[in-house]
């Protein structure tokens, strides 16, 4: 690894998935084209793990920070990861994993109710309130025990930005409606991840090489609760996807030379890469 290469920022993301009668759908998002990190790609719903949501564990469901630490093989921290999807769900899809007061996954059907987080999710979005406040104000347990850890992918060496991102999955709750943000994302979609890969490869849609790949894990599953089932049933540790550069030919953890591969990753040796994937 070169001296100066960055060290990445921890990250979260979900794949937000429901049932439809021609299979499952993920919700994917398009960052702006000003974004400063991957501008115009169509995503899902992530970004950093923030220290506000390093939150009392007692504020989440079926999980604390050991057993979430070990899941995800960190020695501590690992809660904040799955906190972290949770609130960028929230703050991005407008999706929010947690229980009411009365145990009960919230529900926004009821128009005070959705009007009340709508307004929410803007104070969250401008910084005027912590997502450790809001929950705390409305007695909110999140729904960690929704979120199975689904990959694990680290931004290779070589990109102005690096990030370590753990993938999650979860049901999307069927009495919320997903939306993007009009802030950092310009337009969103329900899709099958056949019809989001089909795009990419019709170049209608920017998709990056993670996402490819966690469309192409997400796939074969017939139903949103059987993907879920998948993820949770995988055995642990994960591995990190950190792409490489073997002989011009960019690797993954498992392809034969990986362990001799260099650490640098050019933008064109991705963009071959991403090529050589969309087939």
């Amino acid at each position: 690894m070169s001296g100066n290469a960055l060290i990445p920022r921890p990250a979260a993301t979900v794949l937000l998935v429901r049932d439809t009668p021609d299979g499952v759908e993920v919700f994917m998002e398009r960052r702006h084209h000003q974004s400063g990190f991957v501008a115009g790609a169509y995503v899902f719903p992530g970004g950093r793990v923030d220290p506000e949501d390093n939150i009392d564990p007692a504020r989440c469901v079926g999980l604390d920070d050991q057993g979430a630490s070990r899941t995800l093989s960190v020695a501590t921290g690992g809660l904040g990861f799955f906190v972290a999807a949770i609130r960028e769900c929230f703050e991005e899809a407008g999706v929010l994993l947690a229980y009411d007061h009365n145990g009960a996954l919230l529900d926004f059907g009821q128009p005070d109710v959705e009007d009340k987080y709508r307004e929410y999710r803007q104070r969250l979005n401008a910084r005027q309130v912590t997502f450790a406040e809001l929950v705390d104000r409305e007695r909110l347990r999140l729904a960690t025990d929704r979120l199975a850890y689904w990959s694990h992918w680290i931004t290779p060496n070589g990109e102005s930005r690096r990030f370590d991102t753990r993938f999650f999955v979860a049901e999307a709750p069927a009495a919320q409606t997903a939306a993007h943000d009009d802030w950092e994302l310009t337009d969103s979609a329900w899709v099958r991840p056949a019809e989001a890969i089909d795009r990419a490869i019709r170049r209608e849609w920017v998709v990056i090489l993670p996402t490819v790949m966690n469309l192409r894990l997400l796939a074969p599953h017939r139903t949103a609760r059987a993907a879920v089932q998948w993820a949770a049933s995988q055995p642990l540790p994960l591995p990190a996807q950190l792409p490489k550069i073997h002989q011009g030919l960019v690797v993954l953890p498992g392809d034969p030379h990986y362990e001799d591969a260099e650490d640098n990753v050019s933008a064109a040796d991705r963009a071959a890469f991403e090529a050589r994937y969309l087939r």
